[in-house]
């Protein structure tokens, strides 16, 4: 038997103040946030909230996390970030993978709670809207969807007016030495970023010598793995929604599988995709 130690004095007062797991977590209101609208009322649409309100959790995290990675790229702190990046895949992953489940949504099971679903639409979900500009997709018109929610409109506004991970990415790759085209690293920040033929070429010179540029390197592949992700998220989006309404108008007035469609030609990190044209070759 190990040695007994004596419990010291006000422990076990201490315990008797800690928590419940309830209580940490706000059992009580997360489990109170389901509030199902139709009357009379419909099986599925506790799956249809929290499906959404999960991966609205998320989306809060991956916000955290891009944000944290942005931060310490602008301070040179490469290590950290990429662990950053590494955990934002894993969100993407579970963020996929989670369309599974809303796709056991039949039409005929989804018309029967449409209707109370009223004009809202993940077309306005601020945290959405956030990664994307984290990420470098930028428009300003995005942030008037949110004039009914100020808190919302607010953090869109400083991120459009903040540099995206990408921009921190370009500007670390400057201070390391890496010839950087000026116009990538004085560009308009409020826009989506334009691709660069100088860029391409740094890139370039990485690819041509990976142990040479590892820790760049690295980052790179990173990147196309985060971009890679969401385009998975997005096609499988497409693909629940067209399998659940078909070509019909969403619920918040978009063209519903035209839009989601047309999403999915939008690319984040162009450069990485146009270097790979030459590699080897």
């Amino acid at each position: 038997m190990g040695e007994q130690r004596e419990i010291e004095p006000g422990i076990e007062q201490d315990f008797t103040r800690q928590m419940s797991y309830g209580d940490y977590l706000r059992l009580d209101l997360l489990m109170a946030a389901q509030q199902p609208q139709s009357d009379p009322p419909q099986h599925d649409e506790l799956l249809f909230i929290i499906q959404h309100q999960t991966s609205e959790l998320w989306l809060k995290l991956m916000v955290h996390e891009l944000r944290s990675a942005r931060a310490l790229l602008a301070s040179d702190d490469l290590s950290p970030a990429l662990k950053r990046l590494a955990r934002v895949k894993h969100i993407q992953r579970v963020l996929t993978d989670q369309w599974s489940v809303l796709a056991t949504l039949t039409p005929s099971e989804y018309a029967e709670i449409r209707p109370f679903l009223a004009t809202s639409s993940g077309f306005q979900s601020a945290q959405y809207r956030e990664v994307e500009f984290l990420l470098g997709n930028k428009d300003a018109d995005m942030v008037k969807v949110f004039k009914h929610d100020p808190v919302a409109q607010e953090s869109l506004s400083t991120l459009l007016s903040e540099p995206s991970l990408y921009d921190e990415f370009s500007a670390f790759l400057a201070r390391r030495g890496y010839d950087v085209p000026a116009e990538v690293l004085t560009r308009d920040v409020t826009r989506r970023h334009p691709s660069s033929p100088g860029l391409v070429e740094v890139f370039a010179q990485v690819y041509a010598a990976p142990a040479e540029h590892w820790g760049v390197y690295e980052t790179c592949e990173e990147l196309v793995d985060v971009e890679d992700n969401f385009q998975q998220w997005r096609f499988r989006h497409l693909r629940v929604v067209q399998r659940t309404i078909g070509h019909k108008v969403g619920t918040g007035g978009s063209s519903g599988v035209d839009f989601l469609r047309r999403a999915l030609d939008l690319t984040f990190f162009p450069e990485l995709f146009e270097v790979r044209t030459r590699i080897g070759g």
